[in-house]
């Protein structure tokens, strides 16, 4: 008989295994207002999830705003400075490290697939114990393309030599499932990030749980086993 493909889990990171939503949120915010550009907090939420780059211009395209690469640019730069500086409050959320651990331990793949950049991600990878000299680790910087696209999950399934088909995308957002889709991947929504069920459960979640350890408490249904 052919052998099953490998299983894999592939997760987001901000709102997904770390609680840094509403630090990235404040951040945009921030960077918004020195560059004299007023926009409300919730409209920030909805986009937070997809590239930095795609970010802008939609924040920036919602405005009425011209959009500037220099302007762009120096958001992106404003946003990494205020996130950095918040960075010391983000802990990992409830379970997201039992739950790695008991990936490793069952001898399942996984990796960490973030539309953040390395310089952004650093500290909240750090909170969670990954090991960045063996544990697989996509960011921005390693793709074309970000979130709603879906590189930065087929980078990590190559990266972990498991087929895509074989690997469920565990993320917060809508743009994690719409990426999952893409790639053609199973979806796994938590609500850790903001978004709601029913959000998720359009844009693709076969499954949605509240957060990591509710996600490792029901692993055996995403077919999770040792």
């Amino acid at each position: 008989m052919p052998e099953e493909p490998k299983a894999a889990f592939l997760f987001d990171l901000d709102g997904t295994l770390v609680d840094s939503v509403y630090q990235h949120v404040l951040a945009w915010h921030e960077a918004l207002a020195q560059e004299g550009i007023p926009l409300s907090i919730w409209r920030i939420h909805r986009k937070i999830g997809m590239s930095g780059g795609l970010f802008t211009n939609m924040l920036l395209r919602e405005t009425g705003l011209d959009i500037d690469p220099a302007r762009i640019e120096r958001l992106q730069h404003l946003h990494a400075v205020a996130y950095t500086r918040r960075s010391a409050d983000i802990q990992p959320l409830p379970g997201a490290r039992e739950l790695l651990a008991w990936l490793s331990g069952a001898g399942i793949p996984w990796a960490i697939a973030t539309s953040g950049r390395m310089e952004t991600a650093r500290a909240p990878l750090t909170s969670l114990g990954v090991d960045f000299a063996r544990d697989v680790i996509v960011t921005r910087d390693q793709v074309k393309y970000a979130k709603p696209n879906p590189d930065l999950f087929l980078a990590a399934a190559e990266r972990l030599g498991c087929g895509i088909e074989a690997a469920s995308v565990v993320g917060d957002s809508i743009w994690d499932m719409l990426a999952s889709r893409r790639a053609r991947a199973l979806g796994i929504g938590v609500l850790s990030g903001g978004y709601g069920r029913e959000e998720l459960e359009r844009a693709g979640a076969y499954r949605v749980y509240d957060d990591p350890a509710d996600l490792l408490r029901h692993i055996d249904e995403v077919g999770g086993r040792q």
